[in-house]
């Protein structure tokens, strides 16, 4: 497949760029760009790549940034290039305009419009006329989240908006003990005039735009990381292990889940809290350091802290305990929820809440340990330093002739490191709560980063494998020798299969239980990966067409206990492997492949359609009508091959018929796996 038959080609186009950018570690999200955002477009995103035309030929134009009146972008040289604004809105709107511009030029002269107002009145009129048709093709660029955080946060400009917010915290407290330093000068010297009154208002109007912009520099780094962490914890969660979710029970994924929140709101409340704190006691040592008791009272402060640091390692001891006691109630609980059908059939009711007193108890006995210890930590740690600190002054009182302006020093810097105690004390219990959770948000965040088999573009073009090119070729699976063994088992599940499946072809895979069946179907769809023998798809390996290339031509419902019913409309659980946000054919071929399976009468009695929520919390879909849900997801993937596991099983002998004629005449080609 040529360039200029891909360009020609709206899938094939984007199925090269999608895959192109993720082979360069990018991610490329296709947008839909109306004529009036244009503008809007150019000033605000970036980069992206947006499709052109010039001279009855379709190009590319790629945006890095735009400003107010250019725009820069990448030349087929690899020079970045500074376009006007005017220009870069001409070439992208071109396609649309192009055919009107003569026409219009004749009107505006005919009807005696000024030359001076003629471009502005065509611009006002094209923007009328075509603002909501599409220009073209664009794909927003971007890292995906799985790349590197601190990448992440660089090319947010976090790191200097924490510089920003360093030095103004920093210019806050200085300005903060000038103020003292003047007002106390002028009082212990006896002549607190009005110029000093003066000079001190004047220093506490000053701090109030940089504590302003402390608060504002701490919600926009708030927001922009938590949001880049709830991303990659997101992402993290749809690459986790397959085989680790099976073996963890709903409520242990639900103690993740909690735990991420707890993660995002106590390492960043904690982290600014600490950076304060920080602050505070190096200006409490600096303050302390000039004042009547230095060396003693720099001894003090040195040994306090260290006396925290063991306070918090015992807090640390306890919180772990009582979070593991937590989330394991709490694993018992949703699990008693989950299965509270099957015990009101099976279990006496006198056994119901066994083991739920004695669990509560030792609940109890443990965040009451937690508790003591959280408040020795966050107010006897602060309060007592409040008595150390006066103490180391006692000497300098009785035995020594401090005057009283050091004395004052003294008193200022054992009050400043007070506070500074008091907020180092929350930011450590804070700290410590985030540590623990993240023994359970960790896996989550580092699977984020696992690396997927990426599709190589240059293959793909080469061998004439984009958006349907493949039909030429007949042999569509090609497995030989393949081996896969799970994890712990000793014995393969599958020994030296050899399997070719031929485009058209229909198959049916019979056996007993365990025997592998699923197994081969997984295998197949790129669920699992054997650990040994080859396995093609249109002559091609998994690494060679990408996790994503190879979905899109083998698709498959997997049994009925690993497949879900996600809590949204029906329309997103159909076309959730598809593309999102459908298009008005989307929905159209979800509806009719509905009523082909006889989900027609289901679609009749919900109120909103394909548009009614259903799962857990929505409406609630029977055995049979879940399972038809699965075979209409597989088939409205369009994928080459389907693969069917267990999918008729709980399906009566006329649904049955029914379904099975809808997917013989909607699948190319067809596996199916069933009991004998």
């Amino acid at each position: 497949m040529d360039v200029e038959q891909i360009v020609n080609n709206s899938e094939a186009l984007a199925q090269w760029v999608e895959t192109s950018a993720e082979w360069l570690g990018l991610e490329a999200e296709r947008t839909k760009v109306l004529y009036g955002e244009v503008e809007r477009l150019l000033r605000s995103a970036g980069p992206f790549i947006i499709q052109v035309f010039e001279e009855d030929a379709a190009k590319f134009l790629a945006v890095l940034r735009g400003s107010k009146g250019n725009v820069y972008v990448v030349a087929p040289d690899r020079q970045v290039h500074k376009l006007s604004l005017d220009r870069a809105r001409a070439l992208i709107s071109k396609k649309l305009d192009a055919p009107l511009q003569a026409s219009l030029a004749d009107w505006l002269r005919e009807v005696g419009v000024p030359s001076r107002r003629k471009p502005r009145v065509r611009s006002a009129i094209l923007h009328d006329a075509l603002s909501a048709f599409e220009v073209g093709e664009c794909w927003l660029l971007q890292l995906p989240p799985g790349s590197g955080f601190w990448r992440q946060l660089t090319l947010s400009h976090l790191p200097a908006r924490f510089i920003v917010l360093v030095l103004a915290q920093l210019i806050h407290y200085l300005l903060l003990f000038a103020s003292w330093w003047v007002i106390g000068s002028g009082a212990l010297r006896g002549h607190l005039d009005t110029g000093w009154l003066l000079t001190w208002l004047l220093l506490l109007l000053t701090m109030i735009p940089f504590r302003l912009l402390v608060a504002w520099m701490q919600g926009m780094i708030s927001i922009e990381a938590g949001g880049l962490l709830k991303q990659r914890l997101l992402y993290g969660a749809l690459r986790f292990d397959a085989e680790k979710i099976r073996q963890e029970g709903s409520g242990q994924l639900l103690g993740r889940v909690i735990e991420s929140a707890a993660v995002e709101a106590l390492a960043i409340s904690g982290g600014f809290a600490g950076l304060s704190s920080i602050i505070e006691l190096g200006l409490a040592a600096l303050v302390l350091s000039r004042g009547a008791a230095g060396a003693i009272h720099l001894l003090l402060l040195a040994g306090w802290i260290g006396i925290v640091l063991l306070f918090t390692l015992g807090y640390i001891k306890r919180r772990d305990m009582w979070t593991q006691m937590r989330l394991a109630m709490t694993n018992d609980l949703v699990e008693r929820m989950v299965g509270h059908r099957t015990r009101l059939a099976q279990q006496v009711r006198d056994h119901w809440h066994q083991g739920e007193d004695e669990a509560l108890a030792q609940y109890y006995d443990l965040s009451k340990l937690m508790d003591k210890s959280n408040v020795r930590l966050t107010s006897l740690i602060p309060r007592s330093w409040l008595l150390l600190g006066l103490a180391g002054l006692v000497p300098a009182v009785l035995y020594g002739n401090a005057p009283t302006t050091s004395l004052a020093i003294s008193v200022g810097g054992i009050l400043i490191a007070y506070q500074a105690f008091g907020r180092l004390t929350s930011t450590l219990a804070q700290t410590a709560g985030a540590v623990i959770a993240w023994r359970q948000v960790g896996d989550l965040y580092h699977a984020a980063s696992r690396s997927e088999a990426k599709a190589d573009p240059a293959a793909m073009t080469d061998s004439g494998f984009l958006a349907g090119e493949p039909d030429r070729v007949q042999k569509l699976v090609d497995a030989s020798e393949l081996i896969f063994t799970y994890s712990g088992r000793a014995e393969p599940a599958l020994r030296h299969c050899n399997l070719e499946i031929y485009t058209g072809d229909r198959l049916l895979v019979e056996g007993p239980s365990g025997g592998g069946k699923s197994t081969l179907a997984s295998v197949l769809a790129g669920l699992r990966h054997p650990n040994s023998g080859l396995l093609l798809v249109y002559g091609l390996d998994y690494q060679t067409l990408g996790a994503a290339g190879w979905r899109r031509h083998v698709a498959a419902a997997p049994q009925f206990h690993e497949n879900h019913v996600m809590t949204g409309t029906l329309a997103f659980n159909l076309l959730m492997g598809r593309r999102w946000p459908p298009r008005r054919d989307d929905l159209i071929e979800a509806e009719s492949i509905c009523n082909e399976l006889g989900l027609g009468d289901l679609l009749e009695r919900m109120p909103s359609g394909l548009q009614q929520v259903v799962g857990e919390s929505g409406w609630q879909l029977s055995h049979g009508e879940r399972s038809r849900l699965f075979i209409a997801r597989a088939l409205l993937q369009g994928a080459d091959l389907i693969i069917l596991d267990e999918s008729f099983a709980a399906l009566d002998p006329e649904t049955l018929h029914r379904a099975l004629r809808c997917v013989l005449n909607r699948s190319a080609t067809l596996l199916v796996v069933a009991h004998p």
